[in-house]
């Protein structure tokens, strides 16, 4: 933040030089800067906050931009609380701009050609086994997986935050679970979920150089494939990556992964046909092709995270609740199971 930027943006509140500007000091969270400035009307101080960007959930320029954002919401209205006057974002080219006095905030697009996978999962249900053009998508989805996931970040705050929030984020397990409508599952039920997915984060903190680049939400809805120009082909398009972008890849094969199992479910009462050989075709050449000998020792919560959202009412209303109980007992026996072997996958489900 440069002393001229700071100025033209201090403008707006009357500023026309700063005099100095000093830090007060530091704090678990970030550091403060006095600023005094000289104006029109005399000499006036204003403070300036920053945010240590690693650790406590601040790491992504986003998270410190919604923690403003809600102090901007909240100082003034609580009484004798010092008074917030802005939100300051500091732009590419070095100018600073208020982020502040929104009332709420929305994201501006490309439009995304080509036809969702759910299309293609819908149409499995009448197949015996996959088509040629089956195939080759899902060769096509391990290929881009590979490329992304091999992109690696020595972090281990990244690492056990994604840990922490596939079971603790509002989107995620315990987020997924509180819009379960009552009487889905017992509370003893989610709960008995949720310890044990709390055990697995446990177990895998110290895996924490498997991080790597990832989607983050990388379910049939997101993907999007169109017919390359010579009509042979497909390429793909990525819609809404979420929650960073380092994690785990697992919850990028899970994500992918579990719609096999839900739609084979709710069609068949167990895993057969076109989504049984989907299923291992993408579990095995994922494995194949990236060498990760290990996934099958990480993925258990984060299949279950992908379990309780297919399971929920609210978004899949169409499940049978038989088709949600036999979700739920993937869950469990995949929780309790060292290792997912994907070559047991009705094992899994049966009673």
């Amino acid at each position: 933040m440069s002393r001229k930027a700071l100025e033209g943006y201090l403008q707006g509140f009357g500023v026309e030089k700063v005099l100095a500007v000093k830090s007060m000091g530091r704090g678990a969270h970030g550091e403060g800067w006095l600023v005094r400035a000289k104006g029109r009307d005399g000499e006036s101080e204003f403070v300036i906050k920053s945010i240590r960007p690693a650790g406590l959930g601040h790491d992504y320029p986003s998270d410190r931009a919604g923690m403003f954002l809600l102090a901007l919401d909240t100082y003034n209205s609580l009484p004798n609380h010092v008074k917030a006057l802005d939100v300051i974002t500091l732009r590419p080219d070095g100018s600073l701009k208020g982020a502040g006095g929104g009332r709420d905030y929305y994201l501006l697009m490309r439009k995304a050609s080509g036809s969702s996978y759910f299309e293609d999962l819908d149409s499995m249900r009448t197949k015996d086994a996959l088509g040629a053009d089956d195939a080759l998508k899902i060769d096509l989805m391990v290929s881009y997986l590979a490329g992304i996931h091999s992109l690696r970040k020595t972090s281990r705050t990244l690492y056990l935050r994604k840990l922490r929030d596939i079971i603790g984020h509002g989107e995620c397990l315990m987020g997924v679970f509180d819009t379960y409508p009552r009487g889905v599952l017992l509370p003893g039920e989610m709960a008995g979920i949720e310890k044990k997915c709390i055990d697995w984060r446990a177990r895998l903190k110290s895996g924490y150089r498997r991080l790597c680049c990832v989607h983050g939400d990388f379910h049939p809805g997101n993907i999007r494939f169109h017919k390359s120009k010579s009509g042979q082909d497909f390429g793909i398009t990525l819609l809404d990556r979420s929650r960073g972008p380092w994690g785990e890849p697992a919850d990028d094969v899970t994500a992918l992964a579990i719609n096999y199992i839900f739609f084979s479910v709710r069609f068949h009462g167990c895993v057969e046909g076109a989504y049984l050989e989907a299923f291992k075709r993408f579990f095995g050449l994922y494995m194949k092709r990236t060498g990760d000998s290990d996934l099958p020792s990480v993925a258990a919560p984060f299949f279950a995270f992908r379990g309780a959202v297919v399971a929920n009412p609210v978004f899949y209303p169409e499940l049978s609740r038989e088709g949600r109980r036999l979700i739920f007992r993937f869950i469990n026996r995949v929780l309790d199971t060292p290792e997912f072997d994907p070559a047991r996958i009705n094992d899994y489900l049966s009673s």
